[in-house]
């Protein structure tokens, strides 16, 4: 893969694509007057639509505050890398992307690669269904009955049957305009000595999609005994649009109930995310023959919009066996990847989901899943239990093997709480267990006076922390005049033009509309603001993170109060309005001060004070008929 894509080709991907389009393939949208829309929102669960969508300048949740632009929504909504959400959408708008290398010198992307590929998995998958229904599919319909999947099940899953002709796909796709190339390239068809033949044949297939239901692989369970590749499970080989550390099957079915229910449950195979999702547990996701890895955990991250503030849940439904002890150990040195809460679910007798559903029913998934324990007691526990605890020996030993693993996490704040579940684990008492976690790091444990001394003050002056501004409240009458001026300047620029060239930040009381106005400062104002969505995107550019950015998006969308397109009066009415607001501010302090000072002792003063008042008012008189249309 080339380098960074052009920016110029970022951009015309953001004129092209309309976000209202994008966003209906998710939500349904409703006119909200002034050319918004909207809808529920996909991040989180509410029955008032609060999401509002605009074309040209975005989106935003007035409920949980997520907002941007259409290549952040795709980001956010699927889980997709910054560059995977442009390149979807180019190929979706028919924009021809550039990439450049070192040396900077464009690289154009094979064309219509990704589009091709994608429609040939979709006709395959399509052909597969088919195939379920003949004859020779008998030994695969068999398979998924006896585990408890009718036909119904079946269809909402795309299960299929590839033949075992050797070449019926490749035959059908042939007659579909396809050249060898594309179906080598895409993983649908090999090439031998003799020509080129099925990558799957005479098996069960399940379709492996994205997070937006497109097919991008299969995975196929071997039925008869004469098949000639003996594994049990083979799954697509790496393609320009397959890369199985990225992706986990079910992810198109169970990516709003993950961002909905704040809980991802993984699973180890295709038929168990089946039985999960038909059991009620629809967050579940399978790994597609590798295992779990920080790519994956990446993607439901984004799912879960997982953060120092945000806990989310990763539930691990593992076996009992020696095997999935060694994958918990696995997730449990990986699970740092994640700030949330990592949790597994182990059945006492060692059923997975499916087997689980088959002997006792959709309700034992269910409590499965809810009698999930913590990831880090489920490891320590297996760990301690290899020992003889009745033994003084055997708990020293269970005591530093599990110290290991405490002592490795990097989170240092989560140290101190597993020490003293490892304690419980083992018996011993706390202090040993800290001091066993210090000797596994490699540091010498603290005496008893070290350990009642304070702190020492640290060599070099710690950095002032920055405050963090408050989110305004878009119903608080106080900002209201503040809040309609910046929606102006945000959707309407060219309306507010030179209108607004005398207005400052000391205009806006609120610090969050402050720094969204030095933001449109920093753009050159609102009269060399360019077309709206390139006006949108250049403000989002130089916008703070946090809340400042999420305001932004609000602003953008929030339908304006005016019954019809802004025009010169109604612009006029706020903008000389908020500055005569600050006119009067001005003057109150004036007269605060003229107050407590005595015009014979420190007459200089007082009437340079009195001349500024006089000015004020004047000036205000002035702002106030222009906002009443009196210029």
């Amino acid at each position: 893969m080339a380098g960074l894509i052009r920016e110029e080709d970022i951009a015309l991907v953001r004129e092209r694509a309309r976000i209202d389009e994008v966003v209906s393939d998710y939500v349904t949208l409703k006119n909200a007057g002034g050319g918004s829309q909207k809808g529920l929102c996909p991040f989180h669960d509410e029955k008032t639509p609060s999401f509002h969508v605009n074309p040209g300048r975005g989106f935003y949740c007035f409920g949980c505050g997520e907002g941007g632009d259409v290549i952040s929504f795709l980001q956010k909504v699927d889980g997709l890398r910054f560059t995977e959400a442009v390149e979807r959408l180019a190929d979706k708008y028919g924009v021809q992307l550039r990439y450049t290398e070192g040396d900077e010198k464009p690289q154009r992307r094979e064309p219509n690669q990704r589009p091709r590929l994608i429609e040939a998995h979709k006709l395959a998958a399509a052909f597969y269904v088919d195939q379920l229904a003949t004859s020779d599919a008998l030994a695969g319909r068999q398979f998924l009955a006896e585990r408890g999947f009718d036909k119904e099940a079946a269809d909402v899953f795309g299960v299929g049957f590839a033949p075992r002709d050797g070449d019926a796909l490749y035959r059908h796709l042939r007659q579909k305009g396809f050249t060898d190339g594309e179906l080598v390239t895409g993983g649908l068809v090999a090439q031998g000595r003799s020509g080129h033949y099925d990558r799957f044949r005479g098996r069960l297939l399940w379709p492996i999609r994205e997070t937006n239901g497109d097919v991008i692989g299969f995975g196929a369970r071997r039925l008869f005994d004469d098949d000639r590749v003996e594994a049990k499970y083979l799954n697509t080989s790496e393609t320009p649009i397959y890369k199985k550390s990225h992706v986990l099957y079910g992810i198109d079915l169970a990516r709003r109930e993950i961002a909905r229910a704040s809980q991802a449950v993984v699973v180890e195979g295709y038929t168990d995310v089946m039985a999960a999702h038909l059991a009620g547990v629809q967050t579940a996701v399978a790994t597609c023959g590798t295992a779990f890895g920080e790519d994956h955990g990446r993607v439901l991250r984004r799912l879960l919009r997982d953060h120092d503030e945000f806990r989310g849940e990763i539930v691990f439904t593992f076996d009992g066996d020696a095997a999935g002890q060694k994958a918990a150990l696995r997730a449990f040195e990986g699970d740092q990847e994640f700030a949330g809460q990592t949790y597994v679910a182990v059945d006492p007798d060692g059923l997975d989901p499916c087997d689980l559903r088959l002997q006792k029913g959709d309700a034992a998934v269910r409590e499965l899943v809810a009698r999930r324990i913590p990831l880090y007691r489920f490891v320590l526990s297996n760990v301690v239990t290899r020992y003889d605890l009745d033994r003084a020996d055997g708990r020293v030993d269970a005591l530093r093997e599990a110290a290991k693993l405490v002592s490795a996490i990097r989170d240092k704040s989560k140290v101190e709480g597993f020490s003293r579940e490892l304690a419980g684990l083992v018996g011993a008492d706390v202090e040993q267990a800290r001091a066993e976690v210090r000797r596994a790091a490699g540091r010498r444990p603290a005496k008893a006076d070290e350990r009642r001394r304070p702190p020492a003050a640290p060599a070099t002056p710690e950095q002032p922390k920055v405050p963090s501004l408050p989110m305004p409240d878009p119903r608080d009458p106080r900002f209201a005049l503040e809040r309609e001026t910046l929606k102006l300047v945000v959707q309407h620029p060219t309306a507010v033009g030179r209108i607004a060239r005398d207005v400052d930040g000391h205009d806006f009381t609120h610090p969050v509309y402050r720094a969204v106005w030095e933001a449109v400062g920093e753009c050159g104002g609102p009269a060399s603001a360019p077309a709206p969505e390139v006006w949108v995107t250049k403000l989002r550019e130089v916008a703070p993170e946090g809340p400042v950015s999420r305001t932004l998006a609000a602003l953008a969308v929030e339908p304006v109060l005016s019954a019809k397109t802004p025009g010169h009066a109604y612009v006029a009415a706020h903008v000389y309005r908020l500055q005569e607001l600050t006119a009067m501010r001005r003057i109150a302090d004036l007269k605060s001060r003229l107050q407590r000072t005595n015009p014979v002792e420190q007459a200089t003063d007082y009437n340079r004070m009195f001349g500024e008042l006089v000015a004020l008012e004047q000036q205000r008189r002035a702002l106030s008929e222009k906002a009443i249309g009196g210029e």
